[in-house]
């Protein structure tokens, strides 16, 4: 399943979009139930407050679990554009201030039970269908692609580690934003291999450009015919796969990454020996 939709020349993360779906189903019934109790304004009004507490109970909920990511520069943390927020949680804030509202009669119970369920059912339920299953992506394979001396390239000569592979290009703004977060975990994390995957530019244009703004990188790789962007992102960059040691796609993001959501990601796809390592190592 695919990680982002393209609606014309926009590319929206499929996380996005189901969280404005949940929402619009949310009001729309609390309109059609709070119609047949009469106190439609009451309860569009609670539901909007939910709405807001729940979001930024998931943002900072994720704020505080990746925290020294974001304590260098605080002003990140307003950055919403990385996507970062832990759903679960801020689900649970919505829960619980609609518990109070209820006990305090602020909205008609049933009315605004049956508009929480509906929208809570459609977050769960279309989070996981677009949810990208771990399965194996047969199609890196067959991707022409070569290296920064024109030698010709497999991405599956990565297998063995879980792998990071990102598309990229330097005509980007997202892409340039989102490359200090990169080179950072690239350097920190010789567990998992990271491909820089360009996408479409000349071998001279990305020579110039990693001279300049991103000099330590390695494993930067060069898609001409831009194929990885048409089979995995719509054409939207930047655009990340996330693979486990096995070849299976844990997740996949369009969009930019900060380092907080980057190394949500990488946990994900780390060994859990791996993980234990970098712990302690980490603690020591």
């Amino acid at each position: 399943m695919t990680g982002a939709f393209r609606i014309g020349p926009l590319v929206f993360p499929s996380e996005l979009l189901v969280l404005i779906a949940a929402g619009v189903v949310g009001l729309i019934a609390a309109r059609l139930l709070g119609r047949q109790e009469g106190d439609a304004a009451r309860l569009g009004t609670v539901l909007w407050r939910a709405l807001i507490i729940g979001l930024v109970a998931a943002r900072l909920s994720f704020v505080w679990r990746y925290r020294d990511s974001y304590l260098p520069d605080p002003i990140k943390i307003l950055d919403l554009r990385d996507g970062g927020w832990n759903g679960l949680f801020g689900l649970a804030a919505v829960w619980l201030y609609a518990m109070v509202a209820l006990l305090r009669r602020h909205a008609p119970r049933a009315a605004l039970l049956g508009a929480l369920l509906l929208a809570s059912a459609t977050w769960l339920g279309f989070g996981r269908w677009v949810t990208p299953s771990e399965r194996p992506v047969p199609e890196l394979a067959s991707l022409s692609v070569h290296d920064m001396n024109g030698a010709a390239t497999q991405l599956s000569d990565f297998r063995g580690k879980p792998v990071v592979i990102n598309l990229w290009a330097s005509w980007c703004p997202p892409c340039r934003r989102e490359m200090p977060a990169f080179a950072g975990a690239q350097a920190a994390n010789p567990d998992i291999h990271f491909v820089f995957l360009n996408q479409g530019e000349a071998k001279a244009t990305v020579s110039q450009f990693l001279k300049e703004h991103a000099p330590d990188l390695h494993n930067v790789l060069i898609d001409p015919a831009s194929e990885a962007s048409r089979q995995f992102s719509n054409r939207g960059l930047p655009a990340t796969l996330f693979l486990d040691a096995e070849g299976r796609l844990i997740d996949l993001r369009v969009g930019e990454l900060s380092s907080a959501t980057l190394e949500q990601r990488l946990e994900a796809i780390r060994s859990p020996s791996a993980a234990e390592g970098k712990a302690a190592h980490g603690a020591e």
